[in-house]
């Protein structure tokens, strides 16, 4: 069944009205007629079955036929801090975030960050970067859409961690591995935040900040990765050791 995004406003009546491209694509590309069942999604948390009544130029109408809660959200809330990285490579990561259940996503600048956009650029590609968002959720059938937090500096961002249950920092320079004995505070790990660096890496001015501010500093292994393959292989690792990744979760299922 294809699945498109409907407004949350939209979906408090038995008549959903969908519009602007993927109106366009159910009624050209798909050449979906009335009858036929489709997906819907409003990015809060819900999901919803209905049934194409009629279509129209520039809109699709269809019947509710269902709504229930997604099941495809992990109950762990990963919060991700990327340090500024090229502009392809931050396109590419807010899709594979989305993908993998991250709830927030946003970049900061840090000393060895290359690209350092305007204010003018730094609103175009946050734009570009919820509309990718928006889209990965189609794919991957998420009940909510990542946010995409505004850029911030790096004193800034080691601020906006302190009422996390555990706040990780992914140094190339460290030994020690993420781990599920782990813990941020006195109760079970339900909000992480992962500090992730540039392609040049942090410095040692930066990892002695974010440890005053609490934050454990761990490694990858012994290879050097790309930093964009760092953010993706620490976010696989959150899920597996405190998410829903793990074998116990897919046993469920």
């Amino acid at each position: 069944m294809r699945y498109f995004f409907i407004k949350r406003s939209e979906s408090e009546d038995s008549i959903l009205n969908i519009t602007g491209p993927d109106a366009r694509h159910i009624k050209t590309v798909l050449r979906m007629k009335p009858g036929d069942k489709i997906g819907l999604f409003d990015g809060k948390g819900f999901e919803y079955e209905a049934r194409i009544v009629d279509i129209f130029p520039g809109r699709v109408q269809a019947s509710l036929i269902r709504r229930f809660p997604s099941t495809a959200e992990s109950g762990l809330q990963i919060i991700v801090a990327q340090a500024f990285l090229k502009e392809k490579k931050m396109d590419g990561l807010v899709r594979q975030l989305s993908e993998l259940g991250i709830i927030k996503w946003f970049p900061f600048i840090a000393e060895r960050s290359v690209p350092r956009p305007d204010k003018k650029q730094l609103l175009a590609r946050t734009k570009r970067w919820g509309k990718i968002a928006k889209e990965a959720l189609k794919q991957c059938r998420r009940g909510r859409i990542m946010k995409i937090g505004e850029t911030v500096s790096f004193e800034e961002m080691l601020n906006l961690g302190q009422f996390c249950d555990l706040k990780v920092a992914f140094w190339e320079d460290e030994l020690q591995p993420v781990h599920a004995n782990m813990m941020g505070s006195d109760g079970p790990i339900n909000i992480v935040f992962a500090l992730i660096g540039p392609e040049g890496g942090f410095t040692q001015k930066e990892i002695n900040k974010a440890r005053d501010r609490g934050f454990i500093t761990v490694g990858l292994g012994p290879r050097i990765l790309r930093a964009e393959t760092a953010t993706i292989a620490a976010c696989v690792l959150l899920q597996y050791l405190f998410g829903d990744m793990s074998q116990k979760n897919l046993d469920k299922k």
